[in-house]
């Protein structure tokens, strides 16, 4: 995205969600020497030299006791580009996270506009708490498409209208849908992860189930993707402990 957009930019539609990491000071090797100075004291720095697997039972015994803090000492930042309601949901997400979001104060708003994928399952069954979602037909799928993307033809106009017009970007902001796609920068620790991933996304190996809308899981997913790497022997131990963050 530029802060100079072609003129009269048309409305684009997708259905993913794109996930990079930008930068990272992550390994399994952190929870280690964060968990032995309580014992070790500064002897505890070897561990910076060691090889984390032999180490693997240390980070299974803190992950199952729940032993939280040692898996704060590190960080990750992941540039985030998803439907602004998908942020929405995100940003309930405080304690050990740090955001910052382009604004519609201070550049105009591209049209990117979010339309569910063809597998994106649409009708929801059942009562609050015991929602189910199944496939939902061709008719079904076409409404949905054709409804958005008019919707978002008709919001966008508008808005180009205003600023056409000399009105604040932050004031014609606001006939924008939740559906416009935003992006983000997102910092956390693995702890902080952890707690996102046991809530927004469904894992056969969670203790404790959980019911996620789709699109905060496809961002959950692909962090956890790239989580995965970084701290392997730290990603093994939450998967085998229920997936509940320590």
């Amino acid at each position: 995205m530029t802060d100079t957009p072609a003129a009269d930019p048309k409305p684009s539609f997708r259905s993913d969600v794109t996930v990079e990491l930008v930068k990272h000071t992550a390994g399994d090797s952190d929870v280690l020497w964060a968990a032995r100075v309580s014992t070790a004291g500064e002897q505890s720095l070897e561990e910076l030299q060691k090889d984390p697997e032999r180490s693997r039972g240390l980070i299974n015994y803190l992950m199952r006791d729940r032993h939280g803090s040692p898996f704060e000492h590190n960080s990750m930042t992941f540039f985030i580009s998803a439907p602004i309601f998908v942020f929405r949901e995100f940003m309930r997400h405080r304690v050990g996270w740090s955001y910052n979001e382009e604004s519609g104060r201070y550049r105009e708003l591209q049209p990117v506009f979010y339309v569910p994928g063809a597998d994106r399952k649409l009708v929801q069954q059942g009562r609050p708490g015991k929602y189910e979602f199944v496939e939902g037909s061709d008719a079904q799928q076409e409404l949905t498409a054709r409804a958005m993307e008019d919707s978002y033809r008709q919001a966008y106009e508008a808005y180009q209208e205003m600023l056409a017009a000399g009105v604040a970007r932050e004031v014609a902001r606001a006939v924008l849908p939740v559906g416009l796609f935003s992006s983000m920068y997102a910092t956390c620790n693995a702890r902080s992860l952890m707690h996102f991933l046991g809530l927004r996304t469904q894992h056969e190996q969670a203790k404790v189930p959980s019911f996620p809308q789709r699109e905060i899981e496809m961002v959950g997913e692909k962090m956890e993707e790239h989580w995965a790497k970084l701290m392997p022997l730290t990603y093994a131990a939450f998967n085998a402990n229920g997936r509940v963050a320590p």
